[in-house]
């Protein structure tokens, strides 16, 4: 356990709810848990309690897990929001009970297009993106498995410096950054190319082969480009990078999209691969590869066949 640190003393009353108790709802709840702030969870499911695995630990997070956005007492402070992109219009009720002209929504999701998407169903909210850097698996068992240290970057604003504090001393440290852009851009050139994962079926270990290493680092050559047009400041040797973390990886490391696929889940195509298409035809740039990824990406997420 960690121990309570003092800081928590000095904010009392703060509340906070986290709306998606999945892998990386469930990352956050048991940090804040351990830091003696009790969230509120709110999700589709119905569950007495959640539990993380992480460094030898057991954390076991008190519920429930509420269902009901008709249910909750009133708005909160922070809210956590970590639904995926896909389920979006799905939480609207939640921010809709959940959120003020005080509150402040901290996304957890891929992409660069957190604010634009989130804020029209905030109720008026702050809403704060986020660039998640930690894998966080379900388990058979309904737990969560915290495979590496938790770490969340966040714009250095005001509002993120609140959300710090509030994680200060606890298991998921922040980071804020002064070129957040950039950083988010990495981020979701990491998970374009995380999108070969589920197109092939197989995880990290796949980059290992020379074919899809070199498909992968043109792709990401691609991704480059359109990243550069948004401001990203990202240096020629990123794809070089993101190539290298993932073939340096363990073999049987999945990701998020490849585990939705498996599942018959919607896939986060559009946030992760299609956004490099779209925008890339606003600055007339050609993203041949980008092209044929997002479309077979949407064709597996959403059909028809």
């Amino acid at each position: 356990m960690i121990d309570v640190p003092d800081w928590v003393i000095l904010a009392p009353n703060m509340t906070v709810a986290v709306v998606g108790p999945g892998a990386i709802g469930t990352v956050v709840a048991a940090a804040l848990h351990e830091s003696g702030l009790e969230p509120q969870l709110c999700g589709r499911t119905a569950r007495e309690s959640l539990e993380l695995i992480a460094e030898g630990d057991r954390i076991v997070v008190p519920g429930p897990v509420q269902t009901d956005p008709g249910c909750v007492a009133g708005r909160v402070d922070l809210v956590f929001l970590a639904v995926k992109a896909t389920q979006i219009e799905g939480a609207a009720p939640w921010l809709a009970a959940l959120c003020g002209p005080e509150t402040i929504v901290c996304v957890l999701q891929n992409g660069v297009e957190q604010v634009s998407m989130v804020k029209p169903l905030a109720n008026g909210a702050q809403v704060l993106p986020a660039v998640v850097w930690f894998p966080a698996v379900a388990q058979p068992d309904g737990a969560v498995w915290l495979r590496a240290p938790a770490q969340l970057t966040l714009p250095d604003v005001d509002a993120a410096r609140r959300v710090a504090d509030v994680l200060r001393g606890t298991r998921c440290s922040v980071e804020l950054s002064a070129d957040f852009a950039s950083v988010a851009w990495r981020k979701l050139l990491q998970n374009a190319a995380a999108g070969l994962m589920a197109l092939t079926g197989r995880r990290s270990g796949v980059f290992r082969r020379t074919d899809i290493a070199g498909l992968c680092l043109t792709y990401l050559r691609e991704c480059l480009a359109v990243a550069r047009a948004e401001g990203a400041l990202l240096g020629d040797d990123v794809p070089e990078q993101i190539l290298s973390k993932f073939q340096s990886s363990p073999e049987d490391l999945g990701t998020s999209i490849l585990a939705d696929r498996e599942a018959g889940r919607p896939l986060e195509w559009d946030v992760r691969n299609g956004v490099i298409s779209r925008i890339a035809r606003v600055h007339g740039i050609p993203t041949p590869i980008s092209d044929v990824v997002g479309a077979l990406l949407a064709a597996a997420s959403d059909g028809p066949g």
